[in-house]
């Protein structure tokens, strides 16, 4: 895949999160690096929890959209590595503390509702933070791989960022014609 402006490589010093530069001297790219990292970081958190999520969900059609975007978070973490390679980055996580304290809030949510007929509406409006989460950091890692020439890999970046964002309107689906009904 061959990108449309040069991009600089670890060998010629990429940025990363070791890359000790003044603050005025760091770029866009810099910024770009470190959100990537961040948000694999926050898939990587997301695989993890999605499954607990699915079995404490008592309503068949949340079970199943855990578990579909589940599925489709895999392919996303594939679709980071695939960035990583492009820039000649291993493919590392930044810890995210937005993600850590999201997905915290979800297993609040799971505790404290836990056999309530409340607890699906519950679990479907933290998968939704978590998503609404994804949206904004994936709009802004396309957008500035756009502004730095990096066509392929906002290309890849939109992909994921579509997901999430069918993901979301299909949480959305779920909550008003479904479990935010029972829930009441």
């Amino acid at each position: 895949m061959a990108e449309s402006k040069t991009v600089t490589t670890k060998t010629d010093t990429a940025p990363d999160a070791k890359t000790k530069t003044h603050p005025k001297e760091r770029t866009l790219q810099h910024l770009f690096v470190a959100y990537l990292k961040d948000m694999y970081y926050a898939e990587k958190q997301i695989l993890k929890t999605l499954p607990k999520m699915a079995r404490e969900a008592s309503s068949p059609e949340v079970k199943a959209a855990f578990e579909t975007h589940r599925d489709e978070t895999e392919t996303q973490v594939e679709r980071l590595q695939q960035v990583f390679e492009l820039l000649d980055l291993a493919a590392r996580g930044k810890t995210c503390e937005a993600i850590l304290g999201i997905v915290e809030e979800g297993k609040e949510v799971m505790d404290e509702f836990s056999d309530s007929p409340a607890l699906d509406a519950g679990l479907v409006a933290s998968a939704q933070a978590v998503e609404h989460y994804e949206i904004a950091r994936y709009g802004a890692l396309k957008s500035w791989a756009v502004q730095l020439g990096l066509s392929d890999i906002a290309k890849l970046i939109d992909q994921n960022l579509q997901e999430e964002i069918k993901t979301n309107k299909l949480l959305t689906q779920i909550a008003e014609t479904s479990v935010n009904a029972k829930a009441a």
